[in-house]
This record gives C-alpha cells, sequence and structure tokens, in this order.
C-alpha cells in the first residue's frame, strides 16, 4: 500500500517534471526568436520572471522524485517510517501527509 502511494506520487511528479521541462524549453524557444524587449514592457510578467519561475518549479518536482526515490529504499531496507534524526517511529499521520518524510514531527 505505501509502496503503491509512493510510486503514484513518482508517475505524478514525473509528469509534471516533463511538463515543466516542455514549457521551459518552449519558453527558451519563444525568446529566442524573439528580439522584444520584454524587460521594459509594462504589461504582465517578463520572460525573465518566467524562465525563473519555471525553473523553480521544474527544480522543484525533480527534488520531489528524488524525494521519493529515497523513501522506496528506505522502504526496501525496512527503515521507512523511522526518522533519521531520532531514530523513534514517525506518526502515521505525518507519512499520511508526506509519505516521503525522513523525520517525525519533533526534528522536523
Amino acid at each position: 500500500m505505501v509502496r503503491d502511494e509512493l510510486l503514484r506520487l513518482r508517475v505524478s511528479a514525473e509528469a509534471e517534471a516533463a511538463t515543466l521541462a516542455v514549457d521551459l524549453e518552449a519558453l527558451f524557444a519563444a525568446s529566442r526568436n524573439s528580439n522584444a524587449d520584454d524587460e521594459h514592457d509594462p504589461e504582465g510578467a517578463t520572460i525573465g520572471f518566467e524562465r525563473a519561475q519555471l525553473t523553480a518549479l521544474l527544480a522543484a518536482a525533480r527534488e520531489r522524485i528524488a524525494e521519493i526515490d529515497d523513501a522506496l529504499r528506505r522502504l526496501d531496507s525496512g527503515t521507512y517510517g523511522v526518522c533519521e534524526k531520532c531514530g523513534q517511529p514517525i506518526a502515521d499521520e505525518r507519512l499520511a501527509a508526506r509519505p516521503f518524510a525522513r523525520r517525525c514531527i519533533t526534528c522536523a
């Protein structure tokens, strides 16, 4: 059950990362093909802001994938659900909210 949830979260994070990577590449391509001065355009966000935002979201999605992979390794090794700092069990409620949690709520 835990493995299924972690794998579901991983698939979702992978899909999000793939979509963001495509969006970011499209933004790069659009800015290469345009010589618009978006930095001084009073309308909306700049291309630089959009690029920074997409880059941050993509990094967060990739970090989530790494956290999930680590949780799967802990599951395989039998240390899943044990706080890495104090060695106590991580509360079921915390794992339900954050299945890849590495620390109990006290140590977090």
